[in-house]
């Protein structure tokens, strides 16, 4: 009997959500099967996708996502997608005086996108691929194993970083027509009418803004027969900050009871930027973080940023990825891999509702959650899974994911370790009999054991959860060629040290990943210089045009008070914890 299907509606909102959301859309689209001779996957797909049909009757398959952005952000994509599209002009012109017809060359598309045309026309169709003609139209229709494998044949080392400009570039998937809202009292390019800061955002919901939202939430809800709730990718630099703000409160009463699971994405660096829009980016944060976190069921942040602060630290690294931080394709893409398995406990066939993760990890009013992973988990061709985490021995593999470095001293309030895509690995040790094990984890009898076992050795009090996925994240074009030449097409490395070279791999289709979500004492430090930050200045003096449109000051000056009260939830003084003066300082 199959498991109960508790679906999920996606908001992504802001021009880098929708850059991480494409590649996390991207990553799910290549895992898709619809092979009736083979087992049904570990991720049950119906959580995240909505199966529909044109009106030709063909079958179709979309994500149950709404997205918003701004004016001039879509490019080449149509609003309302081509799935659905009759070829059939509707428009009927009555004037019988004379016409003049302006024409505007509408943008060029990349070698990928011109490809995926080619698939949709079937100009590129090989022999091979006829030979399913025989399929009933729905196999035909949702054969992803086939499109997959075409595109690999047809270009299989995209080179895009020079022709990505907007989130629609690399996408690969077909949306429904309900699925984008543009936002066109902004642009999404140039200096006129930007989108900057938090009160533009939380003025946006009302109107014809509101309605369109509202009558597409009640279009993915009413369909859903098990709904747990709403995963929400928001911008947190810039003035979809207080949009989201407002998108949330709306879910929190219109939907209560269900999860709210909401990750705040900023990229490492903006174009353009000036001190002025940095100061802007950290304000956005700092309101965003508070009204997102009351809002939600957890609040995570997602970044590669050395920091959230007005000068933050060099942007992440990881040994054995070759990304460039400034690139948005790029920085997105390390995000989408490290959320493709921080999402992965809701989405599974035998799933951990949302609710239930939320609940482990927000205890006492503790809704900020920070991130970590490791992209890819370094696991050497050949080990078992206690080989490569006895590698690690001296130190946890992930690196912070939210600029909140882990205290190091074993405390957390709760939680969640989840490593995917050891497929064909050995997830115990098989030594021989009589023979000494090299450690403890060598000894024991189940991956959810030694992952435990393994996390517990740095956590030795805390709660946790382990989930072990073994399905990979699979890295189909378009995705970026990241990784360093020592990484196999599995995603496994070849040695225990780390690379020096900067050489890309070439032909890498899937990597593990391993991620954590927790709650606990080193959010405290975070939210307490988020909090100095802002506070250190007179916004009325150094950006009153932030104050313009709101907040007011009186409720400006609030949630900063809340902010220095949400850092306080996370101070842990059990077990003889020393404060530092500025600490002191907050308790004035």
């Amino acid at each position: 009997m199959s498991s109960i299907c508790r679906e999920v509606i996606t908001l992504q909102l802001g021009h880098y959500s929708n850059f991480v959301g494409t590649h996390w859309w991207n990553l799910q689209d290549a895992s898709l099967s619809y092979d009736p001779e083979m087992p049904p996957g570990e991720i049950q797909s119906d959580v995240m996708f909505r199966e529909g049909q044109t009106l030709g009757g063909n079958i179709t398959y979309t994500p149950r996502l709404i997205v918003m952005d701004l004016k001039g952000s879509l490019l080449t994509l149509r609003q309302e997608g081509s799935l659905y599209d009759t070829g059939k002009e509707t428009a009927a012109i009555s004037w019988d005086g004379s016409l003049m017809t302006h024409k505007e060359s509408p943008p060029e598309k990349n070698s990928f996108l011109e490809d995926l045309d080619k698939l949709d026309r079937g100009d590129i169709l090989t022999e091979v691929d006829f030979s399913s003609s025989s399929m009933p139209p729905r196999e035909r229709s949702l054969n992803v194993d086939t499109v997959n494998s075409r595109l690999a044949r047809v270009q299989k080392n995209y080179k895009l970083e020079g022709s990505v400009k907007v989130w629609s570039d690399f996408l690969r998937i077909h949306l429904h027509p309900r699925t984008i809202s543009v936002i066109h009292q902004y642009n999404h390019d140039g200096e006129a009418d930007r989108l900057e800061a938090f009160g533009q955002g939380q003025a946006l919901l009302q109107g014809s803004v509101l309605q369109e939202l509202d009558d597409k939430l009640h279009f993915f809800v009413e369909e859903c027969d098990y709904f747990q709730g709403f995963q929400v990718l928001c911008d947190m630099a810039d003035g979809f900050a207080g949009l989201g703000s407002k998108v949330t409160e709306m879910l929190q009463d219109a939907y209560g009871g269900r999860g709210i699971l909401t990750y705040g994405v900023a990229p490492v660096s903006h174009p353009n930027s000036t001190p002025t829009k940095d100061l802007y980016h950290l304000l956005n944060c700092a309101l965003g973080t508070v009204h997102l976190a009351s809002h939600s069921s957890i609040y995570c942040p997602l970044t590669l940023r050395g920091g959230l602060g007005l000068r933050p630290s060099s942007p992440l690294s990881f040994p054995y990825l070759t990304y460039d931080p400034s690139l948005w394709y790029h920085s997105s893409s390390v995000l989408a891999l490290a959320l493709d398995a921080l999402t992965a406990p809701y989405r599974l066939r035998n799933s951990v509702p949302m609710w239930q993760l939320a609940d482990s990890l927000s205890a006492s009013g503790r809704k900020v959650v920070a991130a970590y992973g490791a992209v890819p988990f370094p696991m050497m061709h050949g080990d078992s899974l206690p080989d490569a985490l006895s590698a690690c021995a001296e130190s946890l593999p992930w690196k912070p994911l939210s600029t909140c470095p882990e205290a190091g001293d074993g405390r957390c309030y709760g939680q969640w370790v989840t490593l995917k895509g050891l497929e064909g690995q050995r997830l115990i040790s098989s030594g021989a009999p009589g023979t000494e094990p090299p450690s403890a984890l060598h000894n024991l009898h189940s991956g959810e054991d030694v992952l435990a076992s393994y996390v517990a050795s740095f956590y030795p009090t805390a709660p946790l959860a382990v989930q072990l996925v073994s399905s990979p994240s699979k890295v189909m074009p378009p995705f970026p060629r990241i990784f360093h030449q020592s990484v196999t097409n599995r995603g496994l490395v070849h040695s225990q040290q780390p690379p020096t070279s900067s050489l890309a791999a070439s032909a890498v289709s899937s990597v593990p990943v391993i991620t954590s979500l927790q709650s606990g004492p080193a959010l405290d430090p975070w939210l307490a210089e988020l909090h100095r930050s802002v506070s250190a200045f007179d916004i009325r003096r150094v950006a009153p045009s932030f104050l313009a449109q709101g907040p007011e000051m009186a409720d400006y000056s609030e949630v900063l008070e809340q902010l220095r009260l949400l850092a306080r939830c996370y101070r842990d003084d059990s077990g003889g914890m020393t404060r530092s003066s500025s600490e002191d300082d907050d308790d004035d």
